[in-house]
């Protein structure tokens, strides 16, 4: 899989080149974002009662059961045995566990706009990441499309400045680097496994560590249920957050990222907000020409961050 528009030779993901691989590769990207937006607005209605640590739990265990059995069909009981756990445990759970519980936790201390705006440069982050271990040359096409990306993400945001930053700010940094981290992390390091069985084996390391927060958190008198007894439209909602908007979202991106690289994937992070947008259109909100505007301008930014030459196979 073509690491990225302008990948250093010997790449360990460059599986496959060219065209084709980078046209998947974009494929799986909004694929993956389409899903992953498909979960704000049933987050909006399950934080009206659950506590948010609890909610992140539920979700990550919910994917986990949905997932495994999948990927135990797909790779055999033999390679899921012999995978990498002790890796995909520091994977899983130090960039995807804590990450995801930092962003909740970065949002609680400031406010949305703070946190999209830091989520935006994502792939500033990946690009950082990507350079340090020598998987990409920056090129100026690659450069001018990481820029028009990120200001793309700004305004799909629709953000003008965060109100707070301080420790609030400080936790959304860590998060989007850990993510990216473990992205890259997880479609480079299990090359034997097939990409659900890799999503798979670190969100496993993210339930591990969501066990631990939440029992850190009951220590502490924080509350770890939900407000209100569990109904149907709670659990069809839950049921959208974890297995569409993680299980199937992360299979995705991890694809895309084995594909693209990290860097260029993450650029479609910057649409979501769009993504979002369309489907409250369909549940009755209005359109929002800022946030088209701003996913018109990140897509400019994937065409031209993507090298129009035909990779030679390695």
């Amino acid at each position: 899989m073509a690491m990225s528009p302008d990948p250093v030779r010997g790449n360990t993901l460059s599986l496959s080149s060219g065209r084709n691989s980078t046209f998947s590769g974009n494929g799986l990207a909004v694929a993956s974002m389409l899903t992953w937006a498909a979960g704000f607005p049933a987050a909006e209605v399950l934080l009206q009662s659950w506590p948010p640590i609890a909610l992140f739990a539920a979700r990550m265990g919910l994917a986990v059961v949905f997932l495994v059995p999948i990927w135990v069909l797909i790779d055999g009981p033999g390679r899921v045995m012999r995978a990498r756990w002790g890796h995909a445990m520091r994977v899983g759970g130090l960039g995807l566990g804590t990450g995801m519980f930092l962003i909740i936790l970065a949002q609680k201390l400031t406010d949305p706009v703070t946190v999209a705006i830091i989520a935006s440069c994502a792939p500033l982050f990946a690009t950082l990441l990507e350079l340090a271990a020598g998987t990409r040359r920056l090129k100026w096409n690659f450069a001018f499309g990481l820029a028009i990306s990120v200001v793309g993400g700004l305004i799909a945001t629709s953000a003008v400045a965060p109100a707070q930053l301080g420790l609030g700010a400080a936790c959304a940094i860590v998060s989007t680097g850990l993510f990216c981290w473990a992205s890259m992390a997880t479609a480079r390091d299990f090359p034997e496994l097939s990409q659900v069985g890799r999503s798979t084996i670190t969100l496993v390391g993210g339930v591990v560590m969501a066990a631990v927060l939440i029992f850190a958190a009951a220590q502490i008198g924080m509350d770890v249920m939900p407000q209100t007894s569990i109904d149907g439209q709670q659990i069809g909602m839950l049921a959208i957050y974890a297995l569409i908007s993680l299980g199937m979202s992360q299979v995705f991106f991890i694809a895309s990222v084995g594909k693209l690289g990290v860097a260029l994937a993450s650029f479609h992070i910057n649409i979501a907000p769009f993504y979002v947008m369309l489907i409250m259109l369909i549940l009755g909100e209005e359109w929002n020409w800022t946030r088209a505007l701003g996913a018109g301008i990140v897509a400019l930014a994937v065409v031209l961050a993507q090298d129009r030459r035909v990779a030679r196979p390695a």
